[in-house]
């Protein structure tokens, strides 16, 4: 049987703009790095975050996948 290893995972692009980084991180990491990042440098506020452009198209393909876009 094969399983699908990390480097299969799309990786997601994390920027901070108070730190002026951007990261990209596995899939199924997302929340916790960005959540990690922010309890870490930020005192808990929601500073890291998804790349806004692709958190954008991530949300218009589930809301046309899910027919919310339809009339």
């Amino acid at each position: 049987m094969t399983t699908a290893s990390e480097s299969d995972d799309p990786r997601v692009p994390i920027v901070c703009p108070d730190c002026e980084t951007t990261s990209r991180v596995p899939l199924p990491d997302v929340a916790e790095t960005v959540e990690r990042h922010n309890e870490q440098l930020h005192d808990g506020d929601d500073v890291a975050t998804v790349d806004p452009d692709i958190a954008d198209q991530i949300a218009d393909l589930v809301a046309d996948e899910l027919g919310l876009l339809e009339e």
